[in-house]
């Protein structure tokens, strides 16, 4: 599995994907950080756009902001192996910025246990989303290093 920048030619997947309409998905991409996991052997790493367009599978995202003195992730995607591996960007990104990293999903117990495998610990309840119960996830700034 690689990581690399998310990229325009990526929306028709990441649409697909999430089931969201392409300009929702194109506008992510523009106004967050967004990383895509792709298949294909070779170490992970991180790549600029300009390396990066090949025909790979995209199989999971991570999109990621800053407000205030935190990382917020906005939206993920893929299974659990891909999720840990994707959640270290925004990790990476607050421990260099030395700000706590934020999650707030609906309540599953599959996403719980795969946030907590990722180093998030249940902060309480979030706020409703579309009628549903949400917990906020959270990874304080000290604990980034583990």
């Amino acid at each position: 599995m690689r990581i690399r920048d998310a990229l325009e030619s990526d929306v028709e997947e990441l649409a697909t994907a999430t089931d969201r309409p392409r300009g929702v998905v194109k506008n992510m991409i523009h106004d967050r950080s967004v990383r895509v996991a792709v298949a294909g052997s070779g170490e992970s790493s991180v790549d600029s756009e300009e390396t990066a367009g090949d025909d790979s599978t995209v199989t999971g995202f991570v999109a990621f902001d800053v407000r205030g003195e935190t990382v917020h992730v906005t939206d993920f995607e893929g299974d659990e192996a891909v999720i840990r591996r994707l959640f270290e960007e925004p990790r990476r990104f607050a421990r260099r910025e030395e700000m706590g990293v934020e999650v707030v999903v609906p309540n599953d117990e599959r996403t719980g246990d795969v946030l907590e495998n990722a180093g998030f610990s249940s902060a309480g309840p979030g706020p409703r989303f579309e009628g549903r119960r949400t917990t906020r996830y959270a990874i304080d700034p000290s604990e980034l290093d583990r």
